[in-house]
């Protein structure tokens, strides 16, 4: 096994939406365990800061990927090939909130179908074009970042939720195609996390935001933060977790666990009785 402290080591990685929150967190930590990584983004300004900041290029560096185009996908994982001769984890992190669509009647045709590209279609792309390259070498790791959404209801708007739960079927059916040929297939599904993509779905401030997660969460002590899920990666992307494979990791201090509406609402009408 190799030291802990590399837990990485040797390894060559592609990460999407690698420019921010996620994404960027876990560039940063596997780097450190010893990786090889690709950056793949369409934030190239970003993308290029956080590769700077990582390392030298022979170690980190970015290609701009969209993920709904096969072309880009096809392009990103050809670099890794060529530029260090293999690819050992594709991290499918990226993916959008979509707009905040509640209900059923007053939801935007166009934004569901745009959500599903970017989460779904695009988590097929990464998942494809690693495996074309994966399956000669009888071993790889394909990871997905779902959400707690993927196991619970009604807290996310329609498109994105649904986009989460295909996200993780699409991990399953192939943790039992790609498992033949010696590649693991998991999902991380963090709870809700402070990052660009929830500040700007609920348009609020980063505290304020952080407030609120801080008194929804079950396990009390600190919150969800993305370096929290940068070492779900390493964890399910290193020789620690050999034989892991079609598991949907829920990273969520026990949230799905549970269902609080009964005693919120015993302590409700308690609050409002009058002795």
């Amino acid at each position: 096994m190799a030291p802990i402290t590399k837990r990485l080591e040797g390894k060559v990685a592609i990460i999407t939406g690698g420019s921010s929150g996620i994404g960027a967190a876990t560039a940063k930590l596997f780097v450190q365990h010893g990786a090889k990584v690709i950056v793949a983004d369409v934030q190239d300004d970003l993308g290029h800061s956080l590769c700077k900041a990582l390392g030298p290029n022979d170690t980190v560096f970015y290609v701009h990927c969209d993920v709904t185009s096969d072309s880009d996908v096809k392009n990103v994982v050809d670099t890794a090939v060529s530029k260090f001769g293999k690819l050992d984890i594709m991290y499918n992190n990226a993916g959008i909130a979509g707009a905040a669509d509640l209900t059923t009647l007053y939801s935007d045709n166009e934004n569901f179908k745009r959500v599903f590209e970017v989460n779904v279609y695009g988590a097929f792309l990464g998942a494809k074009h690693a495996a074309r390259v994966m399956i000669p070498s009888n071993k790889g790791v394909i990871l997905f970042t779902a959400s707690v959404a993927s196991v619970i209801a009604g807290a996310s708007p329609h498109a994105y939720t649904v986009s989460k739960h295909a996200v993780a079927g699409l991990m399953k059916n192939l943790c039992v195609e790609l498992g033949q040929h010696g590649i693991r297939v998991n999902c991380i599904s963090p709870a809700a996390i402070s990052t660009p993509l929830l500040n700007n779905a609920l348009k609020m401030d980063k505290k304020v935001i952080e407030d609120i997660l801080r008194a929804a969460s079950v396990l009390k002590g600190g919150i969800l933060e993305v370096e929290d899920i940068a070492e779900a990666a390493v964890y399910l992307s290193s020789e620690e977790s050999k034989h892991v494979s079609g598991v949907n990791l829920v990273v969520d201090g026990g949230y799905s666990t549970t269902n609080l509406s009964f005693t919120s609402a015993i302590k409700n009408v308690m609050n409002h009785t009058t002795i």
